[in-house]
């Protein structure tokens, strides 16, 4: 599964410069967010017994106060990158000013009325060079909108993710209730008949204590569950924002059965081909890495911004008087005007190079951090996928173990109705069934939060495009 390490090793640098510009997958992604947001109370209803898994994420979605913050974030990114195309337009600028005199050249005082004059005045400022700093803002900008876009596509994911787990940690924990609260019952059954075979003298006072000692071991067992699926239905609550208690609706076991199968049995060389494809994908949609890729492309610009710092400015401006006004003459225009060009050359050498030496510094650290984003998004990749294999073999064998152990559960229970079997060992029957139960529970869902934390990481909104990938296709 590592065999291929060395080769992306020498890739990252190739990657780490691959251009990450909004497309159409970000911003349908991000429409679906603000979909979500408005008219997810449309898909939910109220009135409703159960709520499938897919209501549960979109009302997740529309109460999740960290995506309405990305909304305000990239509204503000946007705005930002407007700010920046304006810079580069010309600046337009008017101005006034207005005057009286009380006394004349001769030290007399005169009327202020007869004196006052006014103005009108305008200009027009622009920058003809700056060694391409402008474009280079601009692109920083830009960058910068797309790093808050994958963002709040990770955030996505990410709740997505949660909502998913808390479902099916409710799912797992009523089938865990299910099963403590028939492993009860099986105990109350066999106390019963102890205790009127401990009366009728057939069984031993230790006998008669150990189906009571089993009877209470059951019963908190039962009330442990009772107690993990409140919790575990508040957490779901706080995501969904739902102040009802709902029944959840099952999950179709049925439809991965198929890639349960497959999954299960792979052999070794045909799981790293898969896990080698899988990698190529989630590499590809994973926001984190992109994020990674879209900070070291901003170092770099800013480093070339840095270096334009030597290059001299030059401005022009067109300026002129259009409207006066004197209490003597009256109104009147000036078709006077002109034309100045200024510009500047820094001489600071050593701050400009200062400043270069602290954003090389910050690109190299941008290199590491990429490199860093990479290593960690291949071994959450690599955990997600060997707990998704893992846990489909121990589907297929906690299955069978089950089938197993309830029959052997009815042979026993039979034998101790005839007198055949102790307590002891009707005991031990009933910790086997339960112990196979559970674990036949846990795998399941093991399996799919398994596949959610591979949705996650890759950033794949649809659910079969992921089973047809572990699927080979």
């Amino acid at each position: 599964m590592t065999g291929d390490r060395e080769q992306r090793t020498e890739n990252r640098v190739v990657v780490r410069k691959r251009c990450w510009l909004p497309g159409s997958r970000l911003r349908v992604m991000f429409f679906l967010i603000l979909f979500t947001s408005h008219f997810s109370l449309f898909t939910f209803h109220l009135f409703s017994q159960t709520i499938s898994l897919e209501e549960v994420r979109v009302l997740s979605l529309a109460n999740s106060r960290s995506l309405a913050k990305y909304n305000m974030q990239i509204q503000n990114s946007l705005l930002d990158e407007k700010s920046q195309l304006y810079s580069m337009l010309p600046s337009v600028s008017a101005g006034y000013s207005a005057s009286i005199n009380y006394m004349s050249r001769n030290w007399e005082f005169v009327n202020p009325v007869d004196t006052f004059t006014a103005g009108l005045d305008f200009s027009i400022t622009q920058i003809l060079f700056q060694g391409g700093k402008g474009l280079i803002q601009k692109a920083i900008s830009a960058i910068a909108t797309e790093s808050v876009r994958n963002e709040a596509l990770a955030e996505y994911f990410s709740v997505l993710d949660a909502t998913d787990n808390a479902y099916y940690a409710v799912l797992e924990a009523a089938a865990t209730l299910e099963a403590a609260e028939s492993s009860f019952q099986s105990a109350l059954a066999s106390f019963a008949i102890a205790e009127i075979r401990h009366t009728s003298g057939m069984i031993s006072t230790g006998e008669m204590l150990r189906a009571m000692a089993d009877r209470e071991e059951r019963e908190n067992s039962r009330n442990q569950a009772q107690r993990n699926l409140s919790l575990n239905k508040t957490r779901l609550r706080a995501l969904t924002g739902l102040s009802l208690d709902v029944e959840l609706e099952q999950i179709n076991f049925d439809a991965y059965e198929e890639m349960l199968q497959f999954i299960a049995r792979i052999p070794d060389d045909d799981a790293i081909m898969l896990y080698n494809r899988l990698w190529n994908v989630v590499t590809a949609g994973n926001p984190s890495l992109a994020r990674a890729a879209l900070n070291n492309q901003r170092a770099e610009r800013n480093l070339s911004l840095a270096r334009r710092d030597y290059a001299p400015v030059v401005s022009a401006t067109i300026f002129g008087t259009t409207v006066n006004y004197s209490t003597a003459a009256g109104f009147g225009t000036t078709a006077g005007g002109g034309v100045s060009v200024r510009g500047s050359i820094p001489m600071d050498y050593w701050v400009m190079n200062n400043r270069i030496e602290r954003n090389i510094i910050s690109r190299d650290s941008t290199m590491l951090d990429y490199i860093s984003a990479e290593i960690n998004l291949e071994t959450e990749l690599q955990s997600a996928f060997l707990n998704v294999l893992s846990s489909a073999g121990s589907v297929l064998h906690s299955r069978l173990s089950l089938e197993y152990t309830e029959r052997h559960f009815e042979y026993v229970s039979e034998r101790y109705r005839l007198l055949q079997s102790s307590i002891t060992d009707f005991n031990e029957a009933a910790t086997l069934l339960i112990n196979s139960r559970n674990s036949y529970i846990r795998s399941r869902y093991g399996f799919l939060q398994g596949l959610s934390r591979i949705r996650s990481l890759g950033a794949i909104n649809d659910e079969s495009h992921l089973i047809r990938l572990l699927m080979g296709n």
